[in-house]
């Protein structure tokens, strides 16, 4: 809703708050907890979303971030949450960078791992693996493979299961 003042309304509203503001002086100021709370360490809420890039051919890592309020994050200040090493590798490496795009099924912008390199560093990774055979293998081999490494720039730790379950089956 909007609501157009005439400039005699503004005019009388900038008279009654100072008149207020004087009044406030004469008196002891009211005490307001609730502008005085504020958080130590706020927790910042991140999504993340695997997403395949049918031009790449390879998955890639979708985030965003927010804070408690629902505000999203600017890139500063989702790099002072990624771990001290990620900036390092970041810098170093050709295959992680991190950028801003629209996310490709919800039409929002959020940051990605760009996927650039990852089908040349996952080649690498599995050059001369004998278990490259055992189809339905490779796929889950292959995303815990990609996962394992993706997870170190952003922060995200491999659960176990996942690892004991891609063991599990190449036995």
């Amino acid at each position: 809703m909007c609501h157009i003042k005439s400039s005699e309304e503004e005019e009388s509203d900038r008279s009654l708050t100072w008149k207020e503001e004087s009044n406030i002086s004469q008196r002891e100021e009211p005490f307001d907890n609730a502008a005085l709370v504020c958080p130590e360490h706020e927790v910042n809420q991140y999504d993340f979303h695997i997403v395949y890039s049918a031009t790449y051919r390879v998955p890639v890592l979708y985030f965003r971030s927010y804070h408690g309020d629902g505000q999203l994050l600017p890139f500063d200040e989702i790099e002072k949450d990624l771990p001290g090493h990620s900036a390092k590798l970041r810098s170093e490496s050709k295959w992680t960078f991190i950028s801003h795009e629209e996310h490709p099924y919800l039409n929002r912008p959020w940051y990605k791992l760009h996927p650039c390199g990852t089908s040349d560093w996952m080649k690498l990774l599995f050059n001369g693996d004998s278990s490259l055979n055992k189809k339905d293998f490779v796929i889950e081999q292959y995303l815990v493979s990609w996962f394992s490494a993706i997870g170190l720039v952003v922060g995200l730790k491999m659960p176990l299961e996942m690892l004991d379950t891609v063991v599990s089956n190449n036995s």
